[in-house]
């Protein structure tokens, strides 16, 4: 009775209590697309600066890459006048080793860095079989004293190459990951293909510059 009475003096507050319920439900829908939001936005974050860490890594050791194929093209030069001083009708190898650097040196990004790169692995090897014709040129001091820098540096190629690679497929894998491959997308970073690729004797063991022994 008392109940009925207060509903009639009270007619709007059942109304009110509707609203009240309603504006509660909005609230809660609000804090849950917000959390949602922030996790989002989170997720998001997380990953591209884990993309950024992983492109950079790439780029700086690329740039150690870069410092030692750049010390061996110093070395050709060298190279070639000694060759010459023993074995100047050997024209072929010879233009080849200089045609090589020539490409080293005009390379404009890393795709023709590598490919140069192959090319004056190639023409050294081609040049081991010339030089086994000639005792005197393998006995020479100035070709012993080029025979230890080459062979440093083709070791040290070698190992940051193989660093290199392995950080390249990191960062392939992880921008092809789900959900990392919408994060990159979104950020402009694409796979990336420019890895160096070895023979499956070089695999096996990384290609040394040897002209003769001590």
């Amino acid at each position: 009775m008392m109940k009925a009475m207060s509903t009639l003096m009270n007619p709007q507050r059942p109304h009110l209590r509707r609203q009240a319920g309603a504006v509660r439900g909005w609230v809660i829908a609000l804090i849950v697309v917000g959390v949602l939001i922030l996790i989002l936005i989170s997720s998001y974050t997380s990953g591209y600066n884990r993309i950024v860490a992983l492109h950079e890594r790439v780029k700086q050791q690329w740039a150690q890459v870069d410092v030692v194929i750049q010390r061996r093209a110093d070395l050709i030069p060298n190279l070639v006048a000694t060759v010459r001083g023993f074995a100047a009708h050997e024209t072929k190898v010879i233009g080849e080793i200089t045609s090589a650097r020539a490409a080293l040196a005009g390379a404009q990004n890393r795709s023709q860095t590598i490919a140069a790169n192959n090319q004056l692995d190639g023409a050294l090897s081609r040049l081991l079989v010339v030089v086994e014709n000639y005792p005197n040129l393998k006995s020479n001091s100035n070709f012993l004293a080029l025979q230890d820098e080459l062979t440093g540096t083709e070791n040290r190629i070698a190992v940051e190459r193989h660093r290199y690679n392995t950080d390249i497929q990191a960062y392939n894998t992880y921008i092809t990951q789900f959900p990392n491959n919408i994060i990159a997308g979104m950020s402009g970073f694409h796979y990336d293909s420019n890895y160096f690729n070895a023979s499956p004797a070089e695999r096996a063991a990384p290609p040394k510059v040897k002209f003769g022994n001590p």
